[in-house]
């Protein structure tokens, strides 16, 4: 069932940020990657821009607060056109909530990086595996081209992909560690700790922060984070919203 929020009205956070004056970019992620680093993945239209289709449902706007903006990202999805959004988007008239959640945004402190000598990098080949492993695991948002967002590695056993993480947002100075997944028959075995450090000690050889993003609810998550050295920054929302002129 889709749900509507008070329209022209700023959508909660659930809190004041920790340490934003240094993490500006973290502030608005999605548009800053799209601009930066990610700007090869980008169709953008004024004060708007999206992923391409086939590599991530995300979009991001230079002023989440700005009706302006909103008609650019309209003009980009088409009517009736789906993405999600992140932050505490000022949702204009017209526009639906399809659906929605509370997230917290979470930086690395005190992660100790290091490589797993059993990961393998992942690519095109293994596509088929990873999309099984997704739909087992249920991680979040995964479309068959994220894997070009960045590095992502998995943990195989007998052949079988029973574990991954990776790269997704890469707004400047920051790479987002996501699809953080362990198949439930594997779980317990510290797989998704290795990866995420692994991970992890790629994105600090080039000079970036590892963040990521959990939802609010998913508490072994944000517990198993913060016992490897992840803290909080911030509540956001992540937001499925459906452009204005759809069929009824």
């Amino acid at each position: 069932m889709s749900t509507t929020v008070d329209h022209a009205q700023p959508a909660e956070s659930g809190g004041e940020p920790t340490g934003a004056d240094a993490a500006p970019a973290l502030d608005n992620p999605v548009w800053g990657a799209l601009t930066g680093p990610h700007a090869r993945f980008a169709e953008a239209r004024g004060r708007a821009a999206r992923y391409r289709s086939d590599v991530s449902l995300f979009a991001g706007l230079a002023d989440p607060a700005d009706p302006a903006a909103w008609d650019d990202l309209a003009q980009l999805l088409g009517p009736g056109g789906t993405a999600l959004v992140t932050g505490s988007p000022v949702i204009p008239e017209g526009w639906e909530v399809v659906e929605g959640g509370e997230g917290v945004q979470m930086v690395d402190t005190a992660l100790r990086a290091e490589h797993a000598p059993e990961a393998v990098r992942l690519g095109a080949a293994d596509v088929d595996d990873v999309m099984d492993l997704i739909s087992r695991t249920r991680p979040g948002p995964f479309l068959p081209r994220t894997l070009e967002l960045g590095t992502y590695l998995g943990i195989r056993e007998n052949g079988r992909l029973i574990a991954m993480a990776g790269e997704r947002i890469q707004p400047p100075g920051w790479t987002e560690i996501s699809a953080v997944c362990t198949d439930p028959d594997h779980r317990g075995r510290g797989l998704a700790t290795r990866l995420m450090s692994a991970v992890a000690a790629g994105i600090k050889e080039r000079g970036d922060t590892p963040v990521l993003h959990a939802a609010a609810s998913n508490t072994n998550a944000v517990r198993l984070y913060e016992s490897i050295g992840f803290s909080h920054r911030r509540r956001t929302l992540f937001l499925l919203v459906r452009a204005p002129g759809g069929l009824a």
